[in-house]
């Protein structure tokens, strides 16, 4: 029994942090939308503009699976991670399926439309799950280091698209024409294995008890309600801002990049932002597990972002940054610090949640809070779009249209967001010292 107990299946490591990996570095693949779009719009006959509904609607279904099916992970991390497997994996095959018939059939809206569900409705269904299924039992597998573990596996999601993406551009290349319907078809079946090992490994320890049948357990809002309300508005707002600011910023990265010269470099920069994204998700949250209260954490993410925000405004880094070492420097160190700031976002939500509220349903809230993800994600970007559309003029920068002051202007936007957010984590979120 002795050897059982501390053989593989009573490993954290194999039981928590390797099926987390597994299915977090899968289902962040999300995140590589911007590589294939346009190859996907050019191949059915839409515009660009149309086909990027389809990632709008995949993290809106993300966010709004998970408030809506965070009571099922609560309960059964077994069937709520076979969701995400199935969901996630028959998305992607189904938008390499419609793809496909758009290439035979242009301009058609079954096409268009099909892309939306598979990879907007489906897709997102497996990502809200995916994206809960393994927090909860990592939290419980490694207690006194909430962060580091949760952590890891939200890296995973952040690093995906680093990983992923010159994966994916290499088959696009490799495969011709018909290789954008035909990518989805193999990553369909790759993700799938990935994250079906994932769920057959992911399992929570043998101590721990789950209330059953008529032992009493709260529901959500009465365990809500052991705060004060204020105190969960504030975490679901700041929450949504920092994505807002984050989805803002990120939306305009490569324009941005290539305004102040560097559009050579647009692709490493990209690898690099993603390092910093995946950095900001393991850091921050193992940095909040030495500290009495997480939401320090919080303040730092948000200060950090409104002074490297505002250093940028005043300087006119954008608009003034081609050939001037010190503009370039601070532009790009404002894109490293958002990602990082973005990715511990994240990653310190579950432990924060769990500091106020136990353990008990744990996945059922974090499931709720992702909801200010869904609704991010539908403002996040297009408050940038329209911003850049609305404000400045479109000049000619080697052959490529651009709006350096439009892209000023986002920042003033994501600034006085980030000052908002920043006093929300002092006025609404109370402080607390006792880690659960």
């Amino acid at each position: 029994m002795s050897e059982t107990k501390s053989g593989w299946r009573s490993n954290k490591w194999v039981r928590a942090a390797i099926p987390a990996l597994l299915l977090h570095c899968s289902i962040g693949t999300v995140y590589c939308w911007s590589i294939f779009s346009q190859e996907i719009a050019d191949y059915i006959g839409f515009t660009k503009g149309a086909t990027e509904w389809a990632f709008s609607f995949a993290i809106f279904f993300l966010g709004m699976s998970a408030a809506f099916l965070g009571n099922i992970v609560e309960k059964d991390i077994h069937k709520s991670s076979l969701i995400a497997t199935i969901c996630f994996a028959a998305g992607m095959a189904g938008t390499g399926f419609f793809i496909w018939y758009g290439g035979a059939h242009q301009h058609s809206l079954v096409s268009l439309i099909g892309i939306y569900i598979s990879y907007g409705f489906i897709m997102g269904i497996g990502l809200g799950t995916g994206y809960l299924s393994p927090v909860k039992t990592l939290m419980l597998w490694f207690r006194d280091r909430k962060g580091l573990a949760t952590g890891l596996a939200v890296a995973g999601f952040g690093a995906a698209k680093a990983i992923a993406s010159p994966i994916m551009q290499a088959m696009l290349d490799g495969m011709g024409q018909t290789g954008i319907y035909k990518m989805f078809w193999i990553l369909a079946a790759v993700y799938f294995v990935m994250m079906f090992v994932g769920h057959l490994l992911l399992k929570k320890p043998d101590d721990w008890h789950e209330p059953q049948g008529d032992e009493k357990k709260p529901g959500i809002m009465e365990t809500l309600r052991t705060k004060p309300l204020s105190n969960y508005i504030g975490i679901w707002l700041m929450f949504y801002i920092n994505i807002t600011c984050g989805l803002a910023l990120i939306s305009q990265e490569k324009m941005i990049v290539k305004c102040i010269g560097l559009a050579a470099s647009a692709g490493i920069i990209s690898t690099i932002s993603a390092i910093f994204n995946a950095g900001g998700r393991l850091g921050f949250s193992a940095w909040a597990d030495t500290l009495k209260d997480r939401n320090t954490i919080y303040k730092l993410i948000f200060g950090l972002s409104i002074i490297f925000t505002a250093l940028v405004i005043f300087t006119k880094g954008i608009e003034n940054g081609t050939g001037n070492v010190i503009l370039i420097a601070l532009v790009l160190g404002l894109i490293f610090v958002v990602n990082a700031g973005y990715g511990g976002g994240f990653s310190n939500v579950p432990t924060l949640l769990s500091d106020h509220y136990g353990m008990g349903s744990i996945s059922a809230i974090h499931g709720i809070t992702l909801s200010a993800w869904a609704f991010a994600g539908l403002t996040g970007n297009q408050m940038a779009t329209w911003i850049v559309n609305h404000f400045g003029e479109w000049v000619d920068h080697d052959g490529v249209q651009m709006n350096p002051v439009g892209y000023q202007t986002v920042l003033i936007a994501t600034c006085a967001l980030y000052v908002v957010a920043l006093i929300l984590c002092f006025v609404l979120v109370k402080p607390t010292n006792k880690k659960q």
